[in-house]
């Protein structure tokens, strides 16, 4: 599981620029029927041997965080603005590459230049720019160009006990079960959703969700975990090491109560470690997908995730496969009800 992941996280694919990734799980899954939408949202149908009661659907979302080049300056220097939700905080100081391969280092002032008001507070992206080293607009436009996206330039790799870090692992995790599910023998026949846009607005969902049009879906996400030294009680949302995380509502969605406790009983039934969020917070594709035509039994099984939307994005190998484990039982189940 390891090396796949690294595979994946380390391709780069920002809203609207998914198509690496796109063509990465394409070239390693088996499927009996895939195509790509207008908007680049990857449907896959995969034969099992039964057919089901329910159309089943399980999504996840190919799409990372990242930057935009908006401008570029006389001297050479980019102007950016963030591609999903990104705390400035991160970025300053952080080294990116470019698809064609250039690479470059996010900067602002330097810390003796800035005046004590300004260091009472973080930069935002107005107040940072790129380097890639170029002497002036020109040599920069040999380059990158307005429109040219970044992608924070990260290494992944495994620490401590069973914790992985690495870029994208939102939602490149779910991504990845997703596949190991269309490779395997199915119980019943599936329908699954890669989809685009998430980070800005879970757009790829809302037309994926309407082509398919299934019965009940299973959202496979990564999901905030504040499970750090400061912080105590309910605002630690959810814990590494404590299995999947089972959502009940977030901003955009009340998920359905007999799936919330359905996967519960089914985490309990075959000793799945599984935990819920402990805060009403964040949002995914399931926004989307629950409104779409005439409406969408959803349920949201999450790997609990530290510093999320940032170049070092943790979780622990136990929760992956947890969550692994009880969407592939969930998708069972639920093509019975």
């Amino acid at each position: 599981m390891l090396d796949r992941l690294r595979e994946i996280c380390t391709i780069d694919g920002t809203s609207g620029d998914e198509s690496r990734v796109r063509e990465y799980i394409m070239n390693n899954i088996n499927a009996d029927e895939m195509h790509v939408d207008n908007l680049g949202n990857l449907i896959v149908f995969r034969k099992g041997r039964k057919t089901p009661k329910n159309k089943i659907m399980l999504a996840a979302h190919m799409d990372e965080v990242g930057f935009m080049v908006t401008d570029i300056t006389d001297e050479g220097f980019l102007r950016f603005g963030a591609v999903g939700g990104i705390d400035p905080r991160v970025v300053l100081g952080r080294a990116v590459r470019f698809a064609n391969g250039t690479l470059g280092v996010v900067g602002t002032k330097a810390v003796h230049q800035q005046s004590a008001e300004e260091r009472k507070k973080a930069p935002d992206f107005d107040d940072m720019l790129i380097d890639i080293g170029a002497a002036d607009r020109a040599e920069a436009e040999k380059f990158v160009s307005r429109g040219s996206c970044a992608y924070f330039d990260s290494d992944f790799f495994a620490f401590g006990d069973g914790y992985i870090k690495g870029k994208a692992i939102d939602d490149r995790a779910g991504c990845l079960m997703m596949m190991d599910m269309i490779n395997s023998e199915l119980e019943y026949d599936m329908w699954f959703a890669f989809t685009v846009q998430e980070e800005v607005g879970t757009r790829g969902a809302k037309a994926a969700s309407f082509t398919v049009a299934p019965d009940i879906a299973l959202v496979l996400e990564t999901t905030t975990a504040c499970d750090i030294a400061g912080v105590s009680g309910e605002k630690r949302v959810c814990c590494l090491g404590e299995g999947c995380v089972i959502s009940y509502m977030d901003r955009s969605t009340i998920y359905d109560r007999a799936l919330y406790q359905l996967a519960f009983d089914t985490a309990r039934e075959l000793d799945i470690p599984a935990q819920t969020k402990t805060v009403v917070a964040g949002g995914n594709d399931s926004g989307a997908i629950h409104i779409s035509r005439g409406g969408v039994r959803t349920c949201a099984l999450s790997v609990p995730c530290r510093y999320l939307h940032s170049p070092s994005c943790v979780i622990k190998e136990s929760d992956y496969a947890a969550v692994k484990a009880l969407s592939e039982a969930m998708a069972v189940r639920c093509c019975e009800l």
